[in-house]
C-alpha cells in the first residue's frame, strides 16, 4: 500500500482534464470583464484544489461502490480496490472526506454558490449516476454526464463576486443558482453534457461486452451498434446547432461584428469536423489486433481534441479578434495535423 494507490482513487487524469475546463471558465470571466490579474491565479488555485477535492472524492465513493463489479473488468480489474492495495472502507472513508473537504473549501475560499455546485455534482455522480442510473438504464452516460458537466459552472461562479444562495423563496434560491452573470458558462456546460454521449459511445461501440456480463446496460449492448451510431450522429448535429449560439453567448458581440465572424466560424468548424469523424465510423470494419475497431478509435480520440480545442476557442475569443484568428489558427493546425495522418 502507498500514497500512489490513494491517488488513483481520485482518478487523477480524469479529475485534471475536468479541472481544466474550470480553469478555462475562471480566465474566459476575467477577461471579459477585464478583471485579469494575480487574483485570477489565486481564484484558478482555489478552483483547482477545490475541484480536485470534490471530484476525486466523489471518484473513490464511486470505486467503493463498484467493488463488487470492477475485479470482474479487465479495464478495472487493477484498481486498488479489486488489487487489495487499498480497503473498501478507506477508500469510502477517503472519498467521503474529500467530497466534503471539496464543499468546505469553496464555502470558505469562494462563495456558497460555488459551493453549491460542487455538493450537487458530487451527490449527483454518487447517488444518481454510480447508485442508480449506471447499472439500470442504457442512457446512464447521458444523465449521468450532467455531475461532469458542472465544472465551468463551478469556475464561472468561483470567479463572480459576492454571490449568495437565496432563501427568500423556492423561486429565489433557483434564480440565485442559475443567474451567474453570464450564459457562457452554461453553454460549456452544455457543450460537455452533450459531448459526452457520442465521446464515450464511441469507445463502448467495442468495449461494452464486459459491462454487460456484470450487469452494467449500455446503449451497443441493449440497443445495438446500429442504433448507438444513430444516436451518436444526433449528439453530432446538436452539438453543430449549438455550436451557432457561441458568439452570442459572449453578450456584447452582435451578428456582423469581426469577432463574431471569426469565433463563430471556428466553433460550428471544429463542431463540423468532429461530426464528420462519427459519420465516418464503419460497424462493418475488422478489428485491429488489439480488439478496436479504428474509425470509432479514432472518433474517441478526436473528440478529446475536439473539446480541448473548443475552450482553447473560447478562451482566446476573449481576448478579442487577436486572440480569435489565433484560436482559429491553432485549430487548423490540429485539424490538418491529424487529417493528414488518414
Amino acid at each position: 500500500m502507498s500514497w500512489r494507490s490513494y491517488v488513483s482513487l481520485t482518478k487523477p487524469r480524469v479529475v485534471v482534464l475536468l479541472q481544466i475546463t474550470a480553469l478555462c471558465a475562471v480566465l474566459v470571466h476575467d477577461r471579459m470583464y477585464e478583471q485579469l490579474s494575480i487574483e485570477t491565479a489565486q481564484t484558478m488555485l482555489i478552483v483547482f484544489v477545490g475541484g480536485y477535492l470534490s471530484a476525486g472524492g466523489a471518484n473513490a465513493i464511486n470505486m467503493w461502490y463498484d467493488r463488487d463489479i470492477d475485479p470482474k473488468m479487465t479495464r478495472t480489474e487493477s484498481r486498488p480496490i479489486p488489487s487489495g492495495e487499498v480497503s473498501a472502507k478507506s477508500a469510502l472513508y477517503l472519498g467521503v472526506l474529500l467530497s466534503i473537504a471539496g464543499v468546505m473549501w469553496f464555502w470558505v475560499l469562494s462563495n456558497e454558490v460555488a459551493a453549491f455546485w460542487s455538493a450537487f455534482s458530487i451527490l449527483f455522480y454518487v447517488f444518481i449516476y454510480s447508485i442508480w442510473l449506471k447499472r439500470s438504464t442504457p442512457q446512464n452516460i447521458v444523465i449521468g454526464g450532467i455531475a461532469g458537466s458542472t465544472p465551468p459552472v463551478i469556475g464561472w461562479a468561483a470567479a463572480e463576486d459576492d454571490l449568495a444562495v437565496s432563501t427568500e423563496s423556492v423561486t429565489e434560491v433557483m434564480q440565485s443558482l442559475v443567474d451567474i452573470g453570464s450564459p457562457l458558462p452554461w453553454l460549456m456546460f452544455l457543450l460537455i453534457f452533450l459531448w459526452t454521449p457520442p465521446h464515450f459511445w464511441a469507445l463502448a461501440l467495442y468495449r461494452s461486452e464486459e459491462y454487460g456480463r456484470v450487469g452494467v446496460p449500455m446503449l451497443p449492448n441493449v440497443k445495438g451498434p446500429e442504433r448507438t451510431l444513430i444516436e451518436m450522429k444526433i449528439y453530432a448535429i446538436v452539438l453543430i446547432l449549438m455550436s451557432l449560439a457561441v458568439p452570442s453567448s459572449y453578450g456584447v458581440l452582435e451578428v456582423g461584428d469581426t469577432l463574431y465572424l471569426i469565433l463563430g466560424s471556428n466553433v460550428v468548424g471544429l463542431s463540423i469536423w468532429y461530426a464528420s469523424s462519427v459519420w465516418r465510423i464503419d460497424l462493418s470494419e475488422d478489428r485491429d489486433e488489439t480488439g478496436r475497431m479504428p474509425t470509432a478509435a479514432r472518433s474517441f480520440f478526436i473528440s478529446m481534441l475536439y473539446l480541448a480545442l473548443m475552450f482553447v476557442v473560447l478562451v482566446t475569443a476573449s481576448f478579442g479578434v487577436t486572440g480569435a484568428i489565433l484560436g482559429t489558427g491553432v485549430s487548423l493546425f490540429a485539424i490538418l495535423r491529424i487529417e493528414s495522418r488518414r
